[in-house]
């Protein structure tokens, strides 16, 4: 069992995200992605109109967040499951009052990184894994070991951005089996060129979110989650999202903007003739980054961009 002091998480961007729901009416927000309850605490905390459904598929994640959420009694509901299942919890609420908030801090959090039996991380050396839900079947050593060599590189490029996606693919192939960590952080090293070793970060970097990416299904999911989100808030309610990735930032903007102009595909310069329903309004025209302060502290919060729809 997880103990609560070992997972610690800072919340991105918490002063943004309390503003962004200090005037949503009465009812239930739901944090679709619980972590640790940062967020979720710090909502209850400071908004007494607020009860918040937490979901995540992770269970130590889970376990801490039910122990840090109980002294909110019943303005705090923990439910196990994968955040495209929100719609599942939604209707009814526990006490019938609507949904007015749906909040998404989209990624890895620093706990799940930071526990080396998890296998996220290239920092420590444990067996692959990267599953957010440990009792899903596919682990990133199955997509390691048994991906075809253009499988696994169109995974790296599509996913991670990863401009040697096939140099990389071909020599994990010719290292195979790859059992560890440490193994393909240092396969993947040793086939990105060294010029371009020297800059971004660990090399390993954008191969392994890729691979982590591709064994949670992050990126099929999103989307359904949040068009399923945004139909089930009440009018005034918000969706809230934080993304971290190039490609989840993609969804988030897009899934947003069919909402908003409700699918029209009119020119710009005329008149809607498609009977295109708008069914939120954004709060901002594109993302808000973290300030260079919370940046320098929080080094996770460095490549967060938030956007904020409110249901009309």
């Amino acid at each position: 069992m997880t103990n609560v002091e070992e997972f610690t998480h800072r919340p991105v961007m918490l002063d943004e995200i309390l503003a962004s729901f200090a005037e949503v009416p009465s009812g239930w927000v739901i944090d679709a992605t619980l972590g640790g309850a940062g967020h979720a605490t710090a909502l209850l905390d400071a908004h007494r109109h607020i009860s918040v459904l937490g979901i995540d598929q992770d269970p130590d994640a889970l376990s801490v967040a039910r122990e840090r959420l109980n002294r909110f009694g019943d303005r705090a509901v923990v439910i196990a499951a994968r955040f495209d299942a929100l719609g599942e919890f939604a209707d009814p609420t526990p006490d019938g009052r609507p949904i007015v908030g749906a909040l998404f801090d989209l990624g890895v959090s620093s706990p799940q990184l930071d526990r080396a039996e998890r296998g996220f991380s290239y920092r420590f050396d444990a067996l692959l894994d990267m599953r957010m839900d440990p009792s899903r079947s596919l682990s990133a050593m199955q997509i390691v070991n048994d991906y075809e060599e253009s499988e696994l590189a169109r995974v790296l490029r599509d996913f991670g951005d990863e401009r040697f996606a096939g140099r990389i693919a071909r020599a994990v192939v010719a290292a195979r089996p790859v059992n560890t960590t440490s193994e393909l952080a240092e396969i993947i090293r040793n086939a990105i060129p060294a010029p371009a070793r020297r800059t971004g970060g660990h090399p390993a970097k954008r191969s392994f979110q890729a691979i982590r990416i591709e064994v949670n299904d992050e990126l099929t999911v999103l989307p359904v989650a949040l068009r399923k989100a945004i139909e089930i808030l009440s009018v005034g309610g918000r969706l809230v999202v934080l993304s971290y990735h190039s490609g989840e930032d993609r969804i988030v903007k897009q899934v947003m903007r069919d909402a908003e102009t409700g699918g029209c595909e009119c020119p710009t310069q005329l008149p809607c003739v498609c009977s295109a329903v708008s069914s939120v309004k954004l709060i901002r025209r594109g993302g808000t980054t973290p300030s260079a302060a919370e940046q320098t502290s929080n080094p996770r919060a460095e490549s967060a961009r938030l956007r904020i729809a409110e249901r009309i």
